[in-house]
């Protein structure tokens, strides 16, 4: 069954500002706000932190919903005018993410493995806001494996289960 959803921003970035940064400062790498991105299967995000990081790894794109983006804000009274500060490559609405764990699913063209969930980081309380990283507690976005090569551009795309 198709399910519409909508692209609202994507985001590479091409460097960490937190991994690995445990008690030292954030590093402060530009985010990038595309129209577009290309990607490419088994490899990541072209021109992402995370292309070519590592064979196979689970974490090529990440994906957040704008909806429990909005509900974080509402329980803690604050607005995140900036939604790079979530450091997720694509925000999207209309998907429960979390349903999309351990699931293969085309988003527009390009097919993606839903790994795991996105666990937030204590910086989030840092770059969001106090409170930030406990009030992402599942709902902090879903990593993926890019199954297929493609291009994902903002705007509304099908999601469909892979067959």
């Amino acid at each position: 069954m198709s399910t519409k959803i909508l692209i609202h921003q994507i985001y590479i970035s091409s460097g960490h500002d937190f991994k690995g940064r445990y008690g030292k400062s954030r590093l402060n790498h530009n985010t990038t706000s595309v129209d577009s991105v290309e990607c490419v299967k088994g490899r990541g995000l072209v021109g992402d932190r995370y292309f070519d990081f590592k064979e196979d790894y689970k974490g090529q794109l990440s994906l957040i919903a704008l909806e429990d983006i909005r509900a974080m804000e509402s329980d803690l009274g604050l607005e995140v005018p900036d939604l790079r500060e979530f450091r997720r490559n694509i925000v999207v609405s209309g998907v429960d993410l979390n349903g999309l764990v351990g699931k293969d699913f085309r988003l527009g063209d390009v097919e993606l493995r839903g790994v795991e969930q996105c666990k937030p980081c204590p910086w989030m309380d840092e770059s969001i806001g106090a409170g930030a990283h406990a009030a992402l507690e599942n709902r902090g976005g879903l990593r993926c494996r890019i199954l297929s090569s493609g291009i994902l551009g903002k705007g509304e795309l099908s999601l469909e289960p892979s067959v």
